[in-house]
């Protein structure tokens, strides 16, 4: 008589017994290693370096030399920026008398009276401004001077020249004509001492 089996597999039982079996074999092996060794599960940190972003200061040394100015130099550019502090004052009044006469608020003989004083002041700004120049050591300043007394001449001459135009039988061309001049040469005279002065200062 055939012996009757109620499981007809068997061995499906045996598979998970093996598994546990394994499993707690492996945990108890690696927990004996872990006590004998001393051994510590040590978690890695990222260390992070801070990198300082702050702006480095750079120091700088300068260094700075003082020109001394010779003293005759000194008195030199006080008197020509005098003088041409004063070429404008009578600038202005030349220009002022012509547009009373242009006007018509000032009558012939008195415009002729001032015009002529123009000269006379102007003869004797010549006069004052020519000597007594730079110092004669200054070639620089000596060669400048040369350039301004040409100009306070015309100037001079453009004086004479408002009065003949004044006097002139046309309607008044030749004494615009000798105004332009003398406030293009004036202009020309106030640039040019200033010029003179800056430079003599900077070097």
């Amino acid at each position: 008589m055939q012996n009757f089996n109620p499981d007809p597999k068997p061995g499906r039982l045996i598979l998970p017994l093996v598994l546990i079996g394994m499993i707690a074999t492996t945990y108890t092996f690696i927990n004996r290693v872990a006590t004998q060794n001393d051994l510590e599960l040590v978690e890695s940190e990222e260390v992070i370096e801070e990198i300082s972003t702050e702006p480095v200061e750079e120091t700088t040394t300068s260094t700075s030399t003082t020109t001394t100015i010779p003293e005759d130099v000194v008195k030199y550019l006080e008197e020509i920026t005098g003088e041409k502090i004063q070429a404008i004052e009578l600038g202005k009044k030349v220009l002022e008398t012509n547009q009373r006469w242009d006007d018509k608020t000032t009558t012939y003989q008195e415009a002729q009276q001032e015009f002529q004083e123009f000269i006379d002041d102007f003869a004797n700004f010549v006069s004052v401004f020519t000597e007594p120049g730079p110092p004669v050591v200054q070639s620089n300043l000596n060669s400048s001077h040369d350039e301004l007394v040409i100009l306070v001449n015309l100037i001079y001459e453009d004086t004479q020249e408002l009065l003949e135009g004044l006097t002139a039988p046309d309607t008044g061309e030749r004494r615009t004509a000798a105004l332009d001049s003398f406030n293009s040469n004036l202009d020309l005279f106030i640039e040019r001492v200033e010029q003179v002065v800056a430079s003599a200062t900077s070097s």
